[in-house]
């Protein structure tokens, strides 16, 4: 899979979180490192070390000197810097211009979204943060509603992750088990119906035009071990249409 995402010239989203999925990047970049794409790799919060040591552990295994988008998470200690502004963010701008992250997006959840809020219109995240990353589908957006208007006000660059919400939403409703958590189940039910009156036959494509009809969204970040789900991607990902007005205008859009 590593090898066949390499011939399709696709950035790649990361983590130590992800297993020997490091050291099995590593392995298919060693083989032609003209080939290494643009990395995404998530740094977690903490202090401007924590981020920096992070760096460093994803580094080794990759075999790479840089990381293209590192993607930050406003928790512990971040969280409070973020509020706070000043020397802590400074460092982490040091961190940038050394070359080590060419730039930083901030990730968010509904319970972390009360401090980029704040440090957003503080502007503590100006010429330090260039987008957002979070998840964003048809059953999901892990932004605070506050936090995802300033985002669309302020035309943020925002990464959508999770495009297709994990599996078929008439699955998700349907089928027990397959909703890892009940309220997945019952967005859903909510979420079904308005996909089947929509139109659009296929759920990948439904996913796909729902995150374009945001213009904020300047990419997403979307999940497959078989390379014929990795083709279905790719194949809606080079489409440009959204969802009809109608459809977004319906009550289940969150």
């Amino acid at each position: 899979m590593a090898r066949t995402v390499l011939d399709a010239g696709l950035w790649m989203h990361t983590s130590r979180q992800y297993h020997h999925a490091l050291e099995v990047l590593g392995g298919a970049f060693a083989e032609d490192p003209s080939r290494v794409p643009p990395l995404i790799v998530k740094l977690g919060g903490g202090t401007a070390a924590d981020i920096r040591a992070t760096i460093a552990e994803n580094l080794g295994p990759l075999g790479t000197s840089s990381i293209a988008l590192g993607q930050l998470s406003p928790v512990g200690e971040l969280a409070d810097d973020l509020l706070r502004g000043g020397a802590p963010l400074d460092a982490l701008r040091r961190i940038r211009d050394e070359g080590l992250v060419g730039r930083f997006v901030l990730e968010t959840f509904p319970w972390t979204s009360a401090a980029p809020l704040a440090a957003l219109r503080a502007g503590h995240l100006d010429g330090l943060v260039d987008g957002f990353i979070t998840y964003d589908n048809p059953l999901q957006r892990f932004a605070a509603n506050e936090l995802w208007d300033e985002l669309l006000a302020r035309d943020a660059s925002i990464i959508s992750m999770r495009t297709v919400c994990g599996a078929p939403v008439q699955r998700l409703r349907d089928v027990p088990g397959a909703a890892w958590l009940p309220y997945l189940q019952q967005r859903a039910v909510e979420v079904a119906p308005v996909f089947e009156r929509s139109g659009v036959d296929d759920w990948i494509e439904f996913c796909f035009r729902f995150v374009r009809s945001t213009p904020q969204v300047v990419a997403t970040v979307g999940a497959t071990s078989r390379p014929e789900h990795l083709d279905e991607l790719l194949t809606q990902s080079r489409r440009d249409d959204t969802l009809p007005v109608d459809v977004l205008d319906e009550p289940w859009t969150m």
